[in-house]
């Protein structure tokens, strides 16, 4: 099935969601480069074949959502590299196209959440995370509502603003996509209980409490241990489903250019998290399709 036959937010009132894991590692496992300020967006122009392919390897894994590859995704970025605006809408809509082909190809019920970077993604400088660009709320709303409107235009069953640094940048995310049309999950980076920015975590799920057209809350691209304690706050202060796709748990070594330390990511561990909870679970970076497997036949045996 390439649509839903439920609303992801019935699905969430239910059932507990398997999410994919890390799109640029497995599309480096594929052989993609990805060293261009555009990551992996890029390849939505010069190789869309092999994120329908990344897509599909994670549906093979047994996730039932699928990120689209438009995190890194602005009209500022594609203009930088010669696509006009009409293109670069295309190339949003792609984005989602590629994950529907995806389902189609596996052939099973799949939900798509069209993925919205924080502005710190788009400078490509690893912003994202410590945020506080020096940008007014009101100036960030501006850069992220259009791409939110090509996103939407494109017909996700969700909106996924993630990776999100601080609650001036969520702000600014809920904003843009009021009047879209879709519903979305908030997702911010943190570091011990507070967003990278610095804000306790309860004040940054707060924005989100009241607010329906928020379907989902939690946390991701953080150390698993942070987001343990993560998922139990997002669902005490929202009362709502809670997102959290961690990283491995090793560091990146921006001097070096490699990645250090050891994999924290525990898939039995993990599936102790929809007691506290959570409905969508899965891996953002370091985490393949491999751990993909574990992770869906963890939750599965712990059902």
């Amino acid at each position: 099935m390439t649509v839903s036959d439920r609303s992801l937010a019935q699905a969430l009132a239910t059932d507990v969601l398997v999410l994919d894991g890390g799109l640029s590692n497995q599309l480096e496992a594929q052989g993609c480069d990805l060293s261009d300020a555009l990551w992996s967006a890029r390849l939505l122009a010069d190789g869309p074949e092999q994120i329908e392919a990344a897509h599909t390897a994670y549906l093979r894994a047994g996730a039932q959502v699928l990120i689209t590859a438009s995190y890194q995704a602005s009209f500022e970025g594609f203009a930088r590299h010669g696509v006009d605006r009409a293109g670069a809408e295309r190339l949003f809509g792609r984005s989602v196209e590629l994950a529907r082909a995806a389902a189609a190809r596996v052939g099973r019920q799949v939900w798509v959440a069209g993925s919205v970077g924080p502005y710190g993604a788009v400078l490509a400088d690893g912003s994202e995370y410590r945020g506080r660009y020096g940008l007014t709320v009101r100036e960030l709303e501006r850069f992220h509502q259009p791409r939110i409107e090509a996103l939407a235009a494109a017909g996700p069953d969700v909106l996924a603003l993630e990776t999100v640094p601080d609650t001036d940048e969520a702000e600014a995310m809920l904003r843009a996509a009021e009047g879209c049309g879709v519903p979305v999950w908030l997702s911010y980076t943190i570091a011990g209980e507070r967003t990278r920015a610095g804000q306790p975590l309860s004040e940054a799920f707060a924005l989100a409490a009241g607010d329906d057209r928020v379907i989902a809350v939690g946390v991701n691209c953080c150390e698993p241990a942070d987001a343990d304690r993560a998922v139990r706050t997002a669902a005490a202060v929202t009362g709502k489903p809670v997102v959290v796709y961690p990283n491995s748990g090793e560091e990146w070594d921006a001097r070096a250019r490699s990645w250090r330390g050891d994999a924290a990511f525990d898939p039995v561990r993990m599936a102790a998290w929809p007691a506290a909870g959570a409905r969508l679970i899965g891996g953002c970076c370091r985490i393949g399709p491999d751990r993909i497997t574990a992770l869906a036949e963890a939750l599965t045996a712990a059902d």
